[in-house]
């Protein structure tokens, strides 16, 4: 009488959600120096020209017309620093918040009630706030912002943030439409510009454009100690870009990278639309770490 080996599978058992890679944890509020810097370049160089022909011409209608100019970039800019004053709240709320929890994060979200759904800074944090628990709420949030009133930093970290959760949903073909209007030399932060570009970089190979995302991904080293946890966010991009460039060494050791963290970052090579050989691969590392069990034998009798 002999026996043989079965394998039992769980079906109810599969990969759990990933969760967010840190750059999507950690709300990153318009740069202050940034919106200062440009309304002063916007206003400021052109009211000095006005006064300089004003002056040339040496008549009270051209004076007239500078002062009338400078009243009104005087009220642009206490716009600005209302803005300012806004950004620096929502920062201390965030700043004050239990983030890595979901009870922070909701606390944190109720604070942020008090702002207007116009808003940037405040819809950026809920946006984020919002990506781990609700990604679809995090969308609808800033879906809702009109990046034609924003500055143009502001509306790429608008496009950017929709581009991940998309990217993070298999819409792949939605975070290339965003990510194509993105410029990345509008963020002055060598942080965000990383996470940025990886984010960027990750649509395009996911689209068919890799040879351009690794041109892109090159320029930046995850291995600089100075990006911290954003460095996940350009491994998770390394490991698109080489397998769609058929580069699977590299693709298996920005996997690696990413385990070392949290296999549970894994997960998102798993989803609809990923590289057959690099969902292989990222499934395989899972098994082994244990988020997905590994099938039991079974001894059947003959």
């Amino acid at each position: 009488m002999g026996a043989r080996l079965a394998k039992k599978s769980d079906s109810k058992k599969s990969v759990p959600p990933p969760p967010s890679t840190p750059a999507a944890d950690k709300p990153a509020m318009p740069d202050q120096r940034r919106i200062l810097r440009d309304v002063g370049m916007r206003l400021g160089l052109p009211l000095i020209a006005v006064w300089l022909i004003a002056a040339f011409f040496n008549h009270w209608i051209g004076y007239a017309v500078a002062g009338a100019l400078t009243l009104a970039a005087a009220g642009l800019a206490w716009w600005a620093l209302a803005r300012l004053n806004k950004t620096k709240a929502v920062a201390s709320i965030l700043g004050s918040a239990k983030l890595d929890d979901k009870e922070g994060r909701k606390a944190a979200l109720e604070k942020l009630e008090g702002f207007k759904k116009t808003d940037l800074a405040a819809a950026l944090a809920r946006a984020q706030l919002l990506m781990q628990d609700d990604p679809d709420g995090a969308l609808g949030v800033l879906e809702g912002i009109d990046v034609s009133k924003a500055l143009p930093a502001e509306g790429d970290q608008v496009r950017f943030q929709r581009a991940l959760i998309h990217l993070s949903k298999g819409d792949v073909d939605k975070a290339r439409a965003l990510v194509d209007h993105i410029e990345l030399s509008r963020q002055e932060d060598a942080k965000a510009r990383a996470v940025m570009a990886a984010v960027v970089a990750e649509a395009w190979g996911r689209t068919g454009q890799a040879k351009k995302a690794k041109e892109t991904l090159d320029l930046f080293d995850p291995n600089d100690p100075s990006l911290g946890e954003m460095a996940l966010q350009l491994w998770r991009a390394r490991a698109f870009v080489s397998a769609a460039l058929n580069d699977m060494k590299t693709a298996r050791h920005a996997l690696r990278k990413l385990s070392e963290q949290n296999p549970q970052f894994l997960g998102i090579f798993v989803q609809k639309r990923v590289h057959p050989l690099l969902a292989k691969e990222a499934t395989d590392m899972l098994k082994r770490s244990g988020v997905i069990p590994q099938p039991k034998m079974q001894f059947r009798g003959r």
